[in-house]
This record gives structure tokens, C-alpha cells and sequence, in this order.
């Protein structure tokens, strides 16, 4: 959003604009960052950008904002590139094809780390989306009377074999939302069943011809094999844990470096489009309509744009409301990237062994989230912005998560790899 100067701007030192360009232009008087971004300093270096995405719901923030023109208003032009894989989502960020990308939260720490393919620095720059993803199993489990966690422990205790399930990366949400969930009910993910990688687009397909019994992933592909008669809803995401994070924003440390005043632009512009996208039931009308286009999603609007509202069918007759479904700003309380979201991931990769020590847990999540960034982007879209970069939840096992002892945090699980 480059701003013209106008009558109205105070004349400023020199020393207070570079003082205020240092900072950020953050927590600073708006007619004194109004002045350093009408001085040309907020100019995106990069104008056009394409920005990756998986075919899922929660990447609705990157496609709004590009097919609503909000990106406009911020000075870049955004390209949605629709992508096969989270694997190829990686590949391409590190290598520079794509600028931006709709990722797993926990695959851009792996990225860091080098426990998701080799070592970037890589960087958050807002959370996009809370809660609305889904474990899933398969009808014939159902017809055997695992419809829930504690009914899949039972049969998996009387009839030996072995469980397959499915989830889309291996550092990602949906492989650490369906760990969680197994352990939960004393069932080992890794030891008690094998897990497998599967794309988000290609869980129903894989299901149908009896490759999984179950999978964990994002919608609308659970709703999908419900509407296919292959599959039921066990669980959801947010049963595990309520208003978690999703997906994020995430691009790689150099590209921001170099560019950080695309990286705010593209921010406050995807930041806007959730807002947008939240503001009512038109516009969620309206975005289940746009993404479930062959070029974005590639289904029917029907498998969208229920669940976005909250209303749920597990496939075997039960629906209900559910008000921690999928959201997108909340009054921006979705978007802010908190350290203590990113070390949880940390503490699970811990816990199942994809980190053999403990990282420096708030080092690494300091590196990674660019919470100077997301407060520009706040203050260009009047988000508000919490007054710590810690939040406290209560998990599905009753455990509480504050971020303050991650180390103890992730040794003391009972069920872990080790």
C-alpha cells in the first residue's frame, strides 16, 4: 500500500525517518509511518509474486485475495500456482519457482531444521487458517464398529493386523493431528500401525481402492468421502485441539530478507482476504463457490461450503454445529504467527523422533515466525495484534500447552517414540 504524500503529513528529521524505517514503521505514531511510507520506503521489490497452494479449503485467503483484486491495494500482483504434493510445494519454495506458499505449519519448521529434505531457513509470516481439518475412516471400519477413537482401539485389539492411515507430509499438521489423536486413545501411530504419505487430493481415490483405514487431512476431502460412501468423520482437528493453527504463510528466510516489503504486502493483503472471507455468509457463499473451480479445488461446492459454516455430518446419520470450525481471521485472531504454535510442532517432531535432540525450541521459533512483519501487515489492515507471542490451550489427552517448558512438555508423554 504505497502511500502519497499529502498536505497533511508533518515534516520530519531525517534522523526520525531512519529511526522509523529501522523499526519497521511498527508500534509507531500513523501519521509518523504514513511520512516513511509516503518517502517510498514500503515499495514492493517484487511486484508480481506466485504464491503455491494445495487444493484445500484453507487455501481460500491466497485465492481471494488474488481473484478480489485486494492484492492490488497492496502493490503486488499475486499468482495462485496450484500445486500436486506438499513435497513439490517444498521443492519449488526452496528453489525459488515459488516466492510464497499456502504450507503446513509444521513443514516449513521441518524445512528449517533439515528434517523435511535439506536444510533452509525458511519463515512464517502469518497463520492462515484455525481448525477445520479431519480424521477420517473408512466405511468398512465403520461397518466393524470404529466410528470413533476408543471403538477403533477396541477393534484394532481384537482383530490383529496391520493398520494402514494415511496423512500428506511427514512433519506436517495432518501427520502430528492424527499422532496425537492415536495416542491419545493408547494407540502408538508408528509402532501400532504404518503411517503413509499420501497428497491431499488423491486421500478419497486411495481410500476407495482399500490402500488406507484411515487418513488425516484437510477439507473438503473428508466431507468428500462422505459424500462418496467410503469414508466417515471419527474425529476433527479441532477435537484435538481446539483453535489450532493450520496452514501458514510461509516463504523462505532469503526471499524475505530480500524482499521485505512484499512479504508485508503479500501479508496485509492475504490477511485482508480472511477478514473478507469471515466478515458473513455471502462471502463464504461466494469463496466456496470461487475455489471449488477445476483451476483451484476441483470439486463440488457442496463438498466446501457446509463444513466452513460449521455444519457437520459424520456419515452414519449424526450432525451437529460446531463453533470451533474453520476460520480464517476471527478478528484476527487466527493470524497471528505465536512462537509457542511453532515450538509445539517442534515438540511433537521431538516426541516422534523425526528430531533425535531437543532444539533450542523459542531460538528456532524466533528465527522462523517474522512477527515484525505480520505487525506491519496488522497495522496496514487495523488488525489487532496480542499483547504476547504465547498462548495457553488444553489439548484432546487434557494436557495444557503453554509454550513455556517445551522440553519437559515433549518428554513427558507417555506414548512417544524411544
Amino acid at each position: 500500500m504505497t502511500l502519497a504524500a499529502t498536505p497533511a503529513t508533518p515534516r520530519l528529521g531525517r534522523r526520525t525517518m531512519l529511526k522509523a524505517a529501522a523499526a519497521g514503521a511498527v508500534g509507531i505514531d500513523p501519521a509518523l509511518r504514513a511520512a516513511v511510507w509516503a518517502a517510498g520506503s514500503d515499495k514492493p521489490e517484487k511486484e508480481e509474486v506466485k504464491i503455491g497452494f494445495i487444493p484445500l479449503t484453507d487455501c481460500a485467503s491466497v485465492v481471494m485475495a488474488s481473484v478480489l483484486g485486494i492484492d492490488r491495494k497492496y502493490g503486488v500482483k499475486i499468482e495462485p500456482s496450484k500445486e500436486a504434493s506438499w513435497a513439490g510445494v517444498r521443492d519449488k519454495l526452496a528453489n525459488g519457482d515459488l516466492d510464497f506458499a499456502h504450507v503446513l505449519y509444521g513443514m516449513v519448521y521441518g524445512m528449517h531444521l533439515g528434517t523435511a529434505g535439506p536444510k533452509k531457513d525458511m519463515a512464517v509470516l502469518m497463520t492462515l487458517n484455525r481448525n477445520g481439518q479431519g480424521l477420517t475412516l473408512s466405511k468398512k471400519l465403520a461397518d466393524k464398529g470404529a466410528v470413533d477413537l476408543a471403538s477403533l482401539a477396541k477393534l484394532m485389539a481384537a482383530e490383529k493386523r496391520e493398520y494402514t492411515f494415511a496423512q500428506t507430509f511427514p512433519t506436517g499438521t495432518h501427520a502430528m493431528w492424527l499422532y496425537y489423536w492415536l495416542a491419545s486413545g493408547g494407540i502408538h501411530p508408528l509402532k501400532d500401525a504404518k503411517s503413509i504419505v499420501v497428497p491431499p487430493p488423491q486421500m478419497v481415490a486411495n481410500m476407495r481402492v482399500g490402500n488406507m483405514d484411515g487418513f488425516s487431512v484437510g477439507e473438503p476431502w473428508n466431507q468428500r468421502a462422505i459424500m462418496d460412501g467410503i469414508g466417515i468423520t471419527a474425529a476433527t482437528s479441532q477435537d484435538v485441539w481446539p483453535d489450532h493453527p493450520e496452514k501458514v504463510l510461509g516463504a523462505t528466510g532469503d526471499f524475505v530478507r530480500k524482499h521485505p516489503n512484499t512479504a508485508r504486502a503479500v501479508t496485509a493483503a492475504v490477511l485482508e482476504a480472511g477478514k473478507w472471507i469471515d466478515a458473513g455468509l455471502q462471502n463464504k457463499n461466494r469463496m466456496a463457490e470461487t475455489i471449488a473451480d477445476k483451476a483451484y479445488v476441483n470439486t463440488s461446492v457442496e463438498a466446501i461450503n457446509q463444513r466452513i459454516l460449521g455444519r457437520y455430518v459424520n456419515g452414519l446419520g449424526r450432525s451437529w454445529d460446531d463453533p470451533n470450525h474453520m476460520k480464517f481471521y476471527a478478528d484476527g485472531a487466527v493470524n497471528f504467527p505465536y512462537l509457542s504454535d511453532g515450538m509445539w510442532f517442534l515438540t511433537q517432531h521431538k516426541r516422534w523422533g523425526l528430531l533425535k535432540e531437543h532444539p533450542d525450541y523459542l531460538k528456532v521459533a524466533t528465527e522462523i515466525n517474522r512477527i515484525d512483519i505480520y505487525r506491519q501487515a496488522a497495522a496496514a489492515t487495523g488488525t489487532a495484534v496480542p499483547a504476547s507471542p504465547l498462548r495457553t490451550s488444553r489439548l484432546i489427552d487434557g494436557v495444557v500447552w503453554d509454550g513455556k517448558d517445551p522440553k519437559k512438555y515433549a518428554d513427558a508423554f507417555k506414548v512417544q517414540m524411544g
